[in-house]
Parts: structure tokens; C-alpha cells; sequence
């Protein structure tokens, strides 16, 4: 599969060793005077190890690489102590992985270990760029069905298609929600209509990369167990490309998803 993974230049690294304890999953190792990635299977892509390195010879990178494994990253830290895995548990929460977390519960359980952390209540700076791109999931309430003018149904972070993540706790068992960027300020509906109860993706297929928007869902697609897919564009002709992409992506992941088409008209109606 492809995805988010970090990235050592060899050259720019002088062996401090700075990166390795902040590598919450244990994925980084001095060898031969070099820092390296020991396994693909323990390296989340979030690069909290990149802010750290002195040299600034840790970046990111989207590549074929075998999927990250939460029970292997357990295995592979249990043996450094206590704080380590505390520090992973916070490393998970801080970035919204709440389904990994779970699954590290599960497996320290499992182990016989039990820890216990405070209650993380800051989404931390992302060291690679912008914070605000941060995975996290948003608890609601109640039902916005019968007060879409005062709650949202958003229950995700991000929603741009460029900036969410290939796998995500948000996605799984979930229901899809596709939609062109203008939709949601065209519709007066949006939340209770289209949004609500789904997981979300947004974009233009006027300025940006269609061809990126289908690898992407494409991976999205392969990777979580998506249960339908609507895609909301407007009556514009710009706009259809976003359908035929997300029908494409469908069909380059090899799943069977139903897909459904909403069209918004300017005015705001659903046609």
C-alpha cells in the first residue's frame, strides 16, 4: 500500500541519536553511525521524530510500504519500559488515532500490562507542517437532525482530500460523504441532509489535481471498510469530474461500494 512514511537522508545525518527517543513507536535504531528505519511496520508516518533531529535529515515521504502494525509496535516497545509506552499512548491520542490507541490497549491487556494515562486535552503541533491537518475525531451530543441551523454533524479533522489520511479510525465501518468544496455553502442542508452520520472528504475538481483525487480515495477506498459513498457537486460542469473519480477510485480498489450522486443547484436546491 501506499503511504505516509519517514524519510533519512543519509548524508544529513551525523548519528546523535536525538530522534530515537522520540520515536513513540520505536521504528528508529543508530546503526553503523547512521540513525535508520528498522521496519516499515513501526513507523506511523505522523514524524514526531522529525522536529528533533538537529541535522534536519528526517522528512516525510508517500511510498509504497507495508501497512503500520499496532501489535508489532507494542511488542517492539514493551521491552523499554513503562514511560515508553506511555509516551506511544500519548503519541496516538495527541493525533487522533483512536483506533490504534484502542488496539494498543487491547494487545498491553493482553500482555498483562496495565497503564494509565491522564487525560490529553491539546492537539500537539504537527512537526512536519501545518497543525491544524492533525487527525482527530469530534464527539457530538445529540442528533442533529432536527437543528441544522445551530449544530454541525462534522465528527472528523481534516476534511480536505489533500490533507486527510489514507487510513483513520473516522473511516472505518463508515459512510462516505464526497463533496465539492461549494456544496456546503450553496446548500442550506448540508449538515442535516448530506453530512450527517457520514465521514467526510472535500475538494475541487476545478483547481486541484483529479488525478491525485483518485489515487487517493483510491487507497482510502482500499484500505477502510467504507460502507457507501455519496458524492454532493454542484449542477457546474467542472464539477462531474469529482464523481467520475470517486467511480474510478471505487473500482481501482477492487471493492463493491455503493455510490450515490446528489446534485446541488446554485440556488442551493437538490435537483
Amino acid at each position: 500500500m501506499k503511504r505516509k512514511i519517514i524519510k533519512i537522508d543519509e548524508k544529513r545525518c551525523n548519528g546523535c541519536g536525538l530522534c530515537i527517543p522520540n520515536c513513540p513507536e520505536g521504528a528508529l535504531q543508530i546503526i553503523d553511525g547512521k540513525a535508520r528505519l528498522i521496519s516499515d511496520l513501526f513507523c506511523d508516518g505522523l514524524g514526531a521524530c522529525i522536529g528533533t533531529c538537529p541535522q534536519g535529515a528526517i522528512t516525510t515521504e508517500e511510498r509504497e510500504a507495508k501497512p503500520y502494525d499496532e501489535k508489532k509496535v507494542i511488542d517492539n516497545i514493551v521491552k523499554a519500559g513503562k514511560n515508553t509506552i506511555i509516551a506511544h499512548l500519548k503519541h496516538l491520542k495527541d493525533h487522533g488515532e483512536i483506533k490504534y490507541f484502542n488496539e494498543a490497549l487491547e494487545v498491553l491487556k493482553e500482555k498483562g500490562i496495565e497503564i494509565t494515562i491522564g487525560e490529553e486535552k491539546t492537539i500537539k503541533d504537527l512537526p512536519c507542517g501545518c497543525p491544524g491537518a492533525a487527525p482527530r475525531e469530534i464527539k457530538k451530543k445529540a442528533d442533529i437532525s432536527n437543528n441544522a441551523e445551530q449544530t454541525s454533524a462534522l465528527g472528523q479533522w481534516p476534511v480536505q482530500l489533500r490533507l486527510l489520511p489514507i487510513q483513520a479510525s473516522f473511516f472505518e465501518n463508515s459512510h462516505l460523504l464526497v463533496a465539492a468544496d461549494c456544496v456546503p455553502f450553496a446548500n442550506a442542508n448540508f449538515h442535516s441532509r448530506l453530512l450527517n452520520g457520514k465521514s467526510l472528504a472535500i475538494g475541487c475538481p476545478k483547481l486541484d489535481d483529479i488525478e491525485a483525487y483518485k489515487e487517493k480515495l483510491t487507497e482510502i477506498f482500499r484500505n477502510n471498510k467504507i460502507r457507501s459513498a455519496t458524492v454532493a457537486v454542484m449542477e457546474v460542469p467542472c464539477c462531474n469530474g469529482l464523481y467520475a473519480a470517486v467511480e474510478e477510485a471505487i473500482k481501482d480498489s477492487d471493492k463493491s461500494i455503493p455510490i450515490i450522486k446528489k446534485v446541488i443547484k446554485i440556488n442551493g436546491e437538490e435537483v
